[in-house]
């Protein structure tokens, strides 16, 4: 995906989030709101540790068509549980960031 097409495709989804929850979110606030969709529990008080372990979910869950990881199952909290099966690429900060958000894109097109 070219770097000004992902841009423009990342904007959108900024966009959708912020015309939802009436504030523009970063990476990071995408994450968490992925992680909390995909555990499908709501919206709720979450640990410092839960909200990190929310937006792993999301990284599994986004990379996942890829074949980068792999649902195991749930424990018996209804918490998701995610199999590494391919290594990560390794990138520069900026790379890695681009990397995500272009699997959010398609997350996004795909899921909602």
């Amino acid at each position: 995906m070219e770097v000004d097409n992902l841009e423009f495709q990342w904007q959108q989804v900024v966009t959708w989030f912020r015309d939802r929850f009436g504030k523009a979110p970063d990476l990071n606030a995408v994450l968490f709101l992925i992680g909390v969709r995909e555990l499908g529990q709501g919206f709720k008080n979450f640990s410092k540790e839960q909200k990190q372990d929310l937006m792993h979910i999301a990284i599994c869950r986004v990379l996942s068509p890829s074949g980068y990881y792999e649902l195991e199952g749930h424990d018996e909290e209804g918490w998701p549980h995610w199999r590494l099966v391919q290594k990560l690429p390794r990138y520069d900060l900026l790379s890695q960031e681009e990397f995500l958000k272009a699997h959010i894109i398609s997350y996004m097109q795909a899921e909602l």
